[in-house]
């Protein structure tokens, strides 16, 4: 009779059939994304197993083999890197194109946040003052007329197609081979606040190190980046198993934008904070546990 109960509670609880995996990328604040997802999935009855750390081509692969459920991707990625879409689009525009253009992959692009965290070039806020610099096209002809500025940036970027090299086609400046240092994402912040030899970082436009540290972020004042909003992605064959975890998704996506993401992230990189910590505390504050 017992053993009949728990059955028939499981068959009830499709939340509780199977686990979810929720898979995140290996910077801030995509683990920041994947631990607030799990932690608040869990409340809702569902099984989560957190799977972080992944380069963005290998989170897709991992998505579309079935191996990952649902992870927070951006519009601007998906558009450029997995759709090879070059065309200049508005957000809401970005957004439609990759969500029809991934369900056609067996993804489901739900509901988007408010956060839109683009790529961005960034200096030393005295370094872009005393140059003159506050844009990209003037540190552009600051190279045409013959000035060296070394990058640091994190080899996805120098690879990408909405990365380095097109970044300089379109602007018409290079800063050249030997002026492009490859590290990793959370070096870059520490090596444009401490390394004198470096000038420009490549930094995210929602990473709390971009005002702890003072730095300027410089205007793409010709719209080379796309938007970059960010949103629950999920394998079409999960939501039909569990169709209730679109609305779970849809609230946790209501509550962020790039005031709060940022906040996040810097009591993560700036204050060091553990991200478990941090994720638990926002979905208390949030309402949405």
């Amino acid at each position: 009779m017992l053993a009949g109960l728990v059955i028939g509670a499981l068959m009830l609880s499709p939340a509780l059939a199977q686990a979810l995996v929720v898979g995140g990328k290996d910077f801030t604040e995509q683990l920041l994304i994947a631990e607030i997802t799990s932690q608040f999935l869990r409340t809702k009855g569902y099984d989560v197993q957190s799977r972080t750390g992944f380069a963005t081509t290998g989170i897709r692969r991992e998505q579309e083999a079935g191996l990952i459920d649902v992870y927070w991707e951006y519009t601007g990625t998906s558009l450029t890197t997995f759709n090879n879409i070059t065309d200049k689009l508005r957000p809401e525009e970005a957004y439609n194109r990759v969500k029809t253009l991934d369900a056609q992959k067996g993804l489901v692009w739900l509901a988007p946040s408010k956060i839109n965290n683009t790529y961005a070039l960034a200096m030393r806020k005295a370094d872009a003052m005393a140059k003159g610099i506050s844009s990209i096209s003037d540190l552009a002809e600051k190279v045409r007329q013959g000035e060296r500025f070394r990058l640091a940036c994190n080899i996805e970027f120098y690879l990408r197609p909405d990365g380095l090299m097109p970044l300089q086609r379109a602007y018409g400046f290079e800063f050249g081979h030997e002026n492009v240092v490859r590290m990793g994402t959370n070096t870059v912040y520490d090596a444009l606040r401490d390394a004198a030899d470096i000038d420009v970082g490549l930094v995210f436009s929602t990473d709390g190190r971009v005002a702890a540290r003072d730095f300027v972020v410089l205007r793409d004042d010709w719209g080379f980046f796309p938007s970059y909003l960010l949103a629950p992605v999920v394998r079409q064959r999960t939501l039909d198993k569990h169709p209730d975890l679109a609305t779970h998704l849809e609230s946790l996506a209501a509550k962020l934008d790039n005031e709060t993401i940022s906040g996040l992230n810097s009591l993560v990189d700036v204050h060091q904070k553990p991200v478990g910590e941090i994720a638990s505390a926002f979905l208390r504050s949030s309402g949405l546990i």
